[in-house]
Order: C-alpha cells, then sequence, then structure tokens
C-alpha cells in the first residue's frame, strides 16, 4: 500500500506512459486516461486488495474491478503493468497487430487484469453487478469495483442497471463516474445535458458520495475509503468524481478534442517536459 507522495510519483510516470503509448502508433485516447490517472493509480496501488502475480479470471477473495468506458484503455495498461500484470515492456505493444493490448480491452488474448471486453459503452455496470452478486452467493466479502464515463451515462442499459442494483441490495459495489463533462462531440450538457446525476441516483436508492477533485490523489484516496466504509449496508455506492479530460497536460486539459487524438513529436515533447520520470520510461 503506497503513501500519497508515492501515488503522486506513479501518477506521473502513468501520464508518460499514456502520451508515449498513443503517440508512438498515433492513435488512442489520451485525454480520459489523463483524467483518470489519480482514479486508476489509487485503486490498484493503495485501495483494492488483489493479486497481480496470480491472476485468474475467478477472483475469488479479491477485490475486483470492470473497465467500462474502455477507450480509456492506456491509463488501465499503464497501471495494470506497473502493478506486476504484466511485464513493463509490453507496453511498447499497444495497438499493434497481434498485441493483447488492443485498442479496447478485450479477453480472448489473456491480458491479465482484465476480465471482460468494454468497447462497447453502458455495458460494464451490468457486468460488476453479476460479479458483485455471485461474490455475495459465494460468501465472498470482497468488493467489486466499477469506472463509468459521465457521457457513457446516456446509454440506456446503465439505467435499467442502475434500477436492478438498489432493488436486489447490491452492497459490495462501488461505482465510480469520471465526471469530466466531456465526450467526443463536445461538452456532456450540448450533446445530451443529464441533469443531477446525485438526484438520479439517490431516487433510485443508491448512497451516492463525492469527489470534488478527482485529479488531486490524497482526494482520490480519501473517497474511495469512504465508499468502502459504505458497502454491506444494504445500498450500491456510487462515487460522483469530478475530473479535468487531459490532466497534467496543460494543452490537453479539459476540451474534448483530445478525446481521442495523439500528439505529434513537438506535442509530445512539451507533455514529457511537464511529467517528471518517476520510475524509469518503459
Amino acid at each position: 500500500m503506497a503513501d500519497i507522495a508515492a501515488l503522486e510519483k506513479i501518477c506521473s510516470q502513468t501520464r508518460r506512459d499514456i502520451v508515449r503509448m498513443v503517440h508512438a502508433v498515433q492513435s488512442g485516447h489520451p485525454g480520459g486516461s489523463l483524467g483518470c490517472t489519480e482514479y486508476f493509480v489509487s485503486l490498484f496501488h493503495h485501495i483494492m486488495d488483489h493479486n497481480a502475480s496470480d491472476f485468474d479470471m475467478d477472483g475469488k477473495n479479491e477485490d475486483l474491478f470492470f473497465l467500462s468506458n474502455g477507450h480509456i484503455s492506456p491509463v488501465y495498461y499503464s497501471v495494470l503493468s506497473r502493478a506486476g500484470y504484466f511485464p513493463l515492456e509490453e507496453l511498447n505493444t499497444f495497438r499493434k497487430l497481434n498485441t493483447r493490448l488492443q485498442g479496447h480491452p478485450t479477453t480472448h488474448e489473456g491480458l491479465p487484469g482484465v476480465r471482460i471486453a468494454s468497447g462497447s459503452l453502458g455495458q460494464g455496470l451490468s457486468v460488476a453487478i453479476g460479479a458483485a452478486l455471485s461474490k455475495k452467493q459465494n460468501k465472498d466479502p470482497k468488493t467489486v469495483f466499477s469506472l463509468h464515463g459521465d457521457g457513457e451515462l446516456q446509454e440506456g442499459q446503465i439505467w435499467e442497471a442502475a434500477l436492478y442494483a438498489p432493488a436486489n441490495k447490491v452492497d459490495n459495489l462501488i461505482m465510480t463516474i469520471d465526471a469530466n463533462g466531456q465526450q467526443i462531440d463536445g461538452s456532456t450538457d450540448d450533446v445530451l445535458a443529464m441533469g443531477s446525476l446525485a438526484a438520479k441516483f439517490e431516487a433510485f436508492g443508491w448512497t451516492v458520495l463525492h469527489i470534488e477533485n478527482g485529479n488531486d490523489v490524497a482526494q482520490v484516496v480519501t473517497g474511495l475509503e469512504e465508499a468502502k466504509a459504505h458497502t454491506g449496508k444494504g445500498k450500491p455506492v456510487c462515487v460522483i468524481m469530478k475530473t479535468a479530460m487531459g490532466a497534467g497536460v496543460d494543452f490537453m486539459e479539459g476540451t474534448h478534442e483530445w478525446h481521442g487524438i495523439a500528439p505529434s513529436d513537438e506535442q509530445l515533447s512539451n507533455a514529457l517536459s511537464q511529467l517528471e520520470e518517476t520510475m524509469g520510461d518503459y
């Protein structure tokens, strides 16, 4: 379990991994990946009870994580590799032919750490609920985590699942919403305004918590620890986490334009100059 200073150093290195991976193949999604860096680093290096050295799909007696907005795979792959799930050098294969590190996570190549394919948005909450129910039936006391984009919540399946979880007292589930206010075509309010997410989930019967700055690793750790403290009380937990798309790289931050484009050579150099190399580049 890493302390806050150590987590901050991992975050800096993870951001370097993200921009380098996307630049190398001129393809991928840097914006959301950069914005969720603190969440992934906090989860895999501090919050979750998981076993990187002996991965299996069942995950018995381990906390489980499901990435629903699978296009932010660069941050997922970086954190998995640096947590010990697979060799760091494999990041060099991101989005290349025959790689296990496809643009959206898949399962058929058997990449450790990945339990579902998540190229299609809207499905991750349903899977997480199923995993959480399985744990309850098997008397497994561990927690299931899932991550979703706020734009993803425009998918109807999310709301069917959001109704189901409280009705069935799925109280070993922590759903986090990356509330960056951006999606591929612009702001979420301009594309399809959803009003108060907190009011919606509360009305459905969830315990709703907030992380006001999801790019402050100390706030993320505190928020997720609070979420874990609310499990086992009859309700699923929804954490609404405010982040900035592209956080950590000044010219990418806060705009939908970096949802799915790669930096040029000059832009990569600029980005890396803002990010300390703390653990060694892959």
